[in-house]
């Protein structure tokens, strides 16, 4: 991170109290997940990767400050986004997992100091390294079996990917076969990318075409790789470097640098300028040396990724959240530019938060136009001191939309006045915008009755990841709004019936017929019956995104049992308003949600507060009246420790205390800093102190770590 981003977030978080935190991270939370949507799954990035490794940092180091606000569905637990439909999903046999960014030579120290210490090598100077070029294209997965190519996947959410085998089957530079030497079944990661040479004539067909041209090379690398004509993909041009592995019948390489040796001999293409290093000073040197040749480089590049080279260390260190312990990304400088700030516009979200854009006077930043940008909220403004009209240095890194980094010194024009927020909702109604004593958040105070958040809602309602029904995209919500045909999810489920009425038509109304309605009727009637994980994501609470929601589906079990309990915890809440340390005096239903591995206080309010009104309770129960909700299916897994909660104390003498936790959660086990009843195994090494003392007094099961080992060993 370089130093003036690092004192920026250093002083916001500073700012920070038990209040604040608590709304930043879930504002932080909604918006990268918003992000990382726009990336992965359409292909269409709506922030610089410069502003979303800022959203990122700033996330984490709230996280770090607050630990005990950490929300539910985390971000930094995380991997890309969902695959869309239009392709068949393979799950990948190893986790294709992100890394972790570095932005300074403080940082690559950083890196290679955690390693060492993860390791027991305080003492250990030299240590090798292989930096590589960072491919700023899109992530693929090889299987061969029998060295034949028999599948290719991208990397979806990280554990299931979207099949376009057939489309990387034109690839010229993946091996259709490999030499009789290479194991039995063999997977291959790398990254699928279009030369600048092709990109600039695929754009020139395309303006030809009056078709739109890509944004840029990445973009048009992952929609020229999701054609569902695969005829087309091969005219793209693509290529593909290959840098990593996943299974592997047998070893191939004891090093990640004779890895790629192996892959160079096997026939794939492997960066040239990748570099084995034994020091910082090296690995930045490698660093300066790639940034330098960038601009003449026939493909992007968005930094270099350092590995840790033994293959036995990576094993052993292992990954945290969404990232390998044993890799990072040194991230290059983001390309700037100036242009003009034209105006300021409200955007209005399901939960009804207000957040400003900026538009900007379109200009070209490295190749790409850029005209937007997310102003966050209205202390952001306030701290930049942003104003309409303003001359404005903005930086992007490879995407579309760009971060204003600041106002420039000398340009502001003497009528120049600051930026009002406003105090009505643009929505129709100009309800009143309210923002809680320390919440950054600026909300509409219409709740139900702002249009804007209505459709919001049913956007998500209908969203791939909560109901994902065909044929109601966002227009279609607007528009069937405003004609009264859906105001709340229920009505979705009401329209076939209602299509004998005359004025209910909707075969009638432009761009729709006889076939078109049939399908959405189709699509519909299809999503009657859904899981309860999904179904408690698809109702747009605060705070309550996939991850939680399968927490809560996978503790209540079923929709009955999760809506009882949640109008019993909104009742003791709204008994106890102000107990905000403690939650078993607030009740035994609010104690037990708030006992929720990864959910807490806040993540608790948001929910019962949704169940405290009374226009929810309705819509639940008009769903429950016309859909069916099936309780989350139980993990199955081979490992008797899956699901258990486990504590570490005093020290361990075999491994450090984070390898084993990090055995611990490859099994399934949850891992605590805490004891209680919940407790199911604590491993009690060398000097421990309280937590084994509180074991034996509740009777807990203590391991020595011996049995830990013997017991991690066998399951």
């Amino acid at each position: 991170m370089n130093k003036t981003l690092n004192k920026s977030i250093s002083e916001t978080v500073a700012r920070l109290d038990d209040t604040t935190a608590v709304y930043e991270l879930a504002r932080l939370s909604e918006e990268i997940a918003t992000h990382d949507k726009a990336y992965y799954q359409n292909d269409a990035p709506i922030v610089s990767d410069a502003e979303y490794d800022r959203l990122r940092q700033l996330y984490t180091a709230i996280e770090n400050r607050f630990p005990q606000h950490i929300l539910g569905d985390n971000p930094n637990k995380r991997i890309g986004a969902e695959p869309v439909s239009g392709f068949g999903k393979i799950k990948h046999s190893v986790p294709m997992l992100s890394l972790e960014n570095a932005f300074s030579s403080e940082d690559v120290e950083n890196f290679l100091n955690r390693i060492r210490r993860f390791l027991g090598l305080i003492h250990e100077n030299n240590m090798e390294i292989v930096a590589e070029p960072k491919i700023d294209g899109v992530s693929i997965s090889l299987r061969y079996e029998n060295r034949h190519l028999s599948c290719a996947a991208t990397r979806g959410d990280g554990i299931v990917g979207e099949n376009v085998s057939l489309n990387v089957a034109t690839i010229s530079n993946v091996p259709a076969r490999l030499p009789e030497r290479a194991p039995a079944v063999v997977e291959v990661r790398g990254e699928v990318y279009i030369g600048h040479q092709d990109f600039a004539k695929l754009n020139e067909a395309r303006t030809a075409n009056n078709l739109p041209n890509f944004a840029n090379p990445r973009n048009a690398a992952a929609g020229s790789l999701r054609q569902l004509d695969a005829s087309i993909t091969a005219e793209r041009n693509l290529k593909c470097f290959a840098y990593a592995s996943g299974t592997l019948s047998d070893p191939v390489a004891d090093t990640h640098w004779d890895w790629l040796q192996r892959l160079t001999e096997w026939g794939f293409s492997v960066n040239t300028r990748s570099a084995l290093c034994t020091s910082a000073k090296e690995m930045l040197q490698v660093y300066e040396d790639i940034n330098s040749a960038r601009s003449n480089l026939p493909y992007d590049i968005d930094g270099v990724v350092y590995k840790v080279n033994r293959h036995d260390w990576q094993e052993r260190l292992g990954t945290v959240s969404r990232a390998p312990r044993w890799a990072i990304a040194h991230k290059f400088p983001a390309e700037q530019a100036t242009t003009i700030l034209r105006k300021i516009t409200i955007q209005v979200g399901r939960t009804g938060a207000l957040t400003p854009v900026a538009n900007l006077q379109p200009i070209t930043v490295g190749g790409v136009v850029v005209s937007r940008a997310t102003l966050h909220n209205q202390q952001e403004i306030e701290r930049k001191d942003i104003r309409e009209g303003d001359t404005v240095l903005i930086q992007r890194a490879g995407d579309v939309i760009p971060q204003i980094v600041h106002v420039v010194e000398g340009t502001r024009g003497e009528d120049s006045k600051p930026y009002r927020f406003p105090n009505f909702c643009p929505c129709d109604l100009k309800t009143t915008v309210v923002r809680k004593d320390g919440e950054a958040i600026a909300r509409c105070s219409g709740d139900f009755l702002c249009p804007s958040q209505q459709i919001e809602r049913i956007r998500h309602f209908v969203s791939r990841n909560a109901f994902d029904i065909e044929g109601i995209g966002e227009k279609q919500v607007r528009t069937f709004f405003e004609l009264g045909l859906i105001k709340n999810p229920v009505d979705i489920f009401d329209l076939e019936a209602k299509e004998t009425e005359p004025s209910h038509k909707i075969k009638e109304m432009e761009g729709w017929g006889e076939k078109s309605v049939s399908n959405l009727f189709a699509a519909i009637r299809m999503r009657r019956r859904i899981s309860l994980d999904r179904f408690i994501y698809s109702l747009g609470i605060r705070q309550i995104g996939q991850a939680t929601a399968q927490l809560l589906a996978r503790k209540y079990t079923s929709l009955d049992v999760w809506h009882e309990e949640m109008v019993v915890a909104a009742a003791e809440r709204t008994s106890n308003p102000n107990e905000d340390k403690n939650p078993s005096l607030v009740g035994e239903a609010f104690s037990n949600l708030c006992g929720i591995d990864q959910i807490g206080i806040s993540v608790a309010d948001d929910l019962v507060a949704f169940f405290s009104k009374k226009e929810n309770l309705t819509i639940l129960q008009g769903l429950q009246n016309r859909i069916t909700i099936e309780p989350l299916a139980n993990i199955t897994t081979e490992s008797s420790i899956a699901g258990k909660i486990i504590v570490f104390t005093g020290t361990l003498n075999t491994m450090t205390r984070q390898e084993a936790k990090n055995r611990a959660e490859t099994l399934g086990a949850k891992v605590s800093g805490t004891v209680s009843n919940n407790t199911d195994y604590v491993i009690v090494g060398a000097n421990a102190g309280s937590k084994a003392k509180k074991a034996v007094e509740l009777g807990l099961k203590t391991l020595t770590e011996e049995q830990w080992n013997e017991l991690s060993d066998t399951v």
